[in-house]
């Protein structure tokens, strides 16, 4: 009979992401995410297969952070909800956030925003042909404000101003099958 794990998937995500956070996405690595949780790093490999999937997990983790809105919420609001969470997220994780414009969500539970934002769209009445696409640009338009604003980028502009373009950013969403 084995031991029984000392630690869990969500722990190792849990430590990830607070490593990254703390010092950036270059600091996680297998053998510093093991040194946080005070285990060695090949009992990283019973949750995780390697750190592409530790970098999959993170994107996982960010995106869960946005709620999903309930169903029956339109589905214009349920986009500016989502919009609204990333750029939240992207507030608590500024030196994580950007993993989110180099990785794609390939977790189940990481697709559950897209699929949210292609539900949304389609019961907005775009074609499905156009569905991928759309969503495609909308997470640019939205990833690229959440991170530019997180990082500084904006920091010349009133947070007054940052609001304002957010805003606008969200009544384009709500046009998007025009």
């Amino acid at each position: 009979m084995g031991r029984a794990p000392q630690i869990s998937r969500e722990a190792v995500l849990d430590a990830a992401l607070r490593l990254a956070d703390e010092q950036g996405l270059d600091a996680v690595t297998m053998h510093a995410v093991a040194r946080r949780l005070q285990v060695t790093p090949m009992a990283l490999y019973r949750h995780v297969d390697d750190k592409n999937a530790l970098l999959d997990g993170l994107v996982e983790v960010l995106l869960g952070e946005c709620p999903l809105p309930p169903e029956g919420t339109p589905w214009d609001e349920r986009l500016t909800a989502l919009a609204a969470g990333i750029r939240d997220t992207a507030r608590r994780h500024p030196t994580t956030f950007p993993l989110l414009l180099t990785r794609p969500a390939v977790t189940p539970a990481a697709r559950a925003a897209r699929d949210a934002v292609h539900a949304a769209l389609r019961e907005g009445g775009l074609p499905e042909a156009e569905v991928a696409r759309a969503e495609r640009l909308i997470s640019t338009a939205v990833l690229g404000f959440a991170a530019s604003e997180a990082s500084g980028r904006f920091r010349q502009h009133d947070q007054s101003v940052l609001d304002a373009d957010f805003a606008e950013l969200l009544r384009w969403l709500r046009r998007a099958d025009h």
